[in-house]
């Protein structure tokens, strides 16, 4: 039987613990009221802790792609300087379609998502939408020779019976879906694994009447597809902005404030310049102009393309061809990514090969002449004959990464990868994804270096020509004084 004493001390001992679980309580209660609550540590501190910024960019030439001088585009330099704010790596994961981009933003690792994304009502009820960063407009893009077909459209009711298509998960298939609601009449479809850009190449190529573009990025391709052109625009102003990791209001708030203070430092207005602000147009086929330039300017600096031709073992002509057809022979040529002078060269290239002062025409000829050597000294040992210059060419207009992506994927296709007629058959694949999403250096426009590489040749035939007529006209009046 339980003694008085025992009863006591388990009454205490009862009474004790009750005590000690009731402050234990009210000491958890404490931790976790606001201001004293341990917290998850935000989005943003956990990228300073590890040092990286796992980004999402969509491989385009409006957005992320591997140039000549390595990676570029508007959203990837931007974000470049935003993580060099941060004092952090960029992380790149590559998306080839904005479905591609939106699937990869929901990985638990990414921070933020870089696809050209518009904010639309729809998707601002999906997703974290961080800063806007460009304003843009939808512009329905057709075939310009629709024009003279008659049927090219003004209005949207015109374009009934026209064949449409537009990316599927895109602002363009929510504003097309939108006007098939209210009763107009469009025969679209919606695709998923097309990018714009190879969208608008089907519209280049007729296979496609029309599709659904942003300004920028019509902007940036009607240089390189001179079929394109804007019919009008279909949408009000939308505005490009980045979308954010769930739950990331420090990063939010830092990404708005270093873009506000981006902004009036007038980088931003610097880098849209850079990309975009430019109308530059190649005359490849004006044979009447070429002509006149090659007795207006040509004699300034053909003893420098003759002295470094011979030095370096290039046909002189070859080189004065691509010097047309980089500056049409201006020494203070300018292009809207910062190359200049008579060989176009980089500021970065120009470093490399000792070229002080790019718009000197002696300087930019020896230095672009040196860069195409180093361009040989590249090419596969197994291309032969004139198709290394073709070769070489090609590389110092798209960068050698993607000449030998090509030569694989020519490989692949049962093709001749070292002769540059097969290769000129697969480069301009490069801009497609179902090809370039296995390559390793990407997408890349790769119809451009075909046209390059034709565009010389074409030049340096007629410069060829002309030397030969010269040469017999300089033979004749010899025959004639003897």
């Amino acid at each position: 039987m339980m003694s008085k004493l025992d009863r006591n001390i388990r009454a205490l001992l009862t009474v004790a613990f009750a005590l000690s679980f009731f402050v234990f309580g009210w000491l958890s209660h404490s931790a976790y009221e606001p201001g004293k609550r341990i917290q998850k540590p935000s989005t943003l501190d956990e990228i300073k802790k590890t040092k990286k910024l796992n980004v999402v960019l969509l491989n385009a030439p409006s957005t992320y792609y591997i140039g000549v001088e390595g990676p570029q585009g508007f959203e990837y330099d931007l974000l470049s300087a935003y993580a060099k704010h941060l004092g952090v790596t960029l992380n790149i994961t590559t998306a080839n379609t904005i479905k591609d981009a939106i699937r990869l933003s929901r990985l638990p690792h990414i921070h933020i998502t870089s696809a050209s994304l518009a904010k639309t009502k729809e998707r601002e009820e999906k997703f974290n939408f961080g800063p806007s960063y460009f304003e843009v407009q939808e512009q329905v893009v057709c075939n310009r020779g629709m024009i003279i077909g008659g049927n090219f459209p003004r209005n949207v009711e015109e374009l009934a019976g026209l064949r449409i298509k537009v990316g599927e998960e895109t602002s363009y298939s929510e504003t097309l879906r939108s006007l098939q609601a209210d009763g107009y009449d469009i025969n679209a479809s919606f695709d998923a694994e097309l990018s714009t850009e190879e969208l608008l190449e089907m519209v280049a190529s007729h296979e496609i009447d029309c599709t659904v573009a942003d300004s920028n990025i019509y902007t940036l391709n009607q240089r390189y597809m001179p079929q394109i052109e804007s019919a009008f625009i279909i949408s009000g102003r939308e505005q490009l902005a980045w979308v954010l990791a769930p739950n990331s209001k420090k990063l939010e708030a830092d990404m708005y404030s270093w873009l506000n203070n981006f902004n009036q430092s007038g980088k931003l207005a610097q880098l849209k310049d850079h990309y975009y602000s430019y109308m530059l147009f190649f005359d490849y086929y004006d044979n009447t102009m070429f002509y006149k330039r090659v007795k207006s300017r040509l004699p300034k600096y053909k003893k420098y393309f003759k002295e470094y031709g011979e030095m370096y073992g290039i046909p002189w002509t070859l080189l004065a061809a691509q010097s047309y057809q980089e500056s049409h022979w201006n020494p203070k040529a300018k292009s809207f990514t910062g190359v200049r002078g008579l060989m176009m060269l980089t500021l970065k290239t120009a470093k490399l090969l000792g070229v002080k002062n790019r718009l000197d025409p002696k300087q930019s000829i020896k230095g672009g002449t040196r860069h195409i050597n180093q361009m040989l000294k590249n090419v596969p040992d197994e291309v032969k004959g004139e198709d290394r210059l073709k070769f070489a060419l090609a590389a110092y207009n798209v960068g050698m990464g993607h000449i030998i992506d090509a030569q694989s994927l020519a490989t692949k296709m049962g093709l001749n990868k070292n002769i540059w007629s097969d290769l000129k058959k697969v480069l301009p694949l490069l801009s497609q994804k179902k090809y370039y999403k296995t390559l390793k250096h990407g997408y890349a426009r790769g119809s451009e270096p075909v046209r390059y590489v034709d565009s010389i040749y074409d030049y340096r035939d007629i410069l060829q020509n002309i030397n030969e007529e010269a040469k017999e006209i300089k033979e004749q009046k010899i025959d004639e004084e003897k």
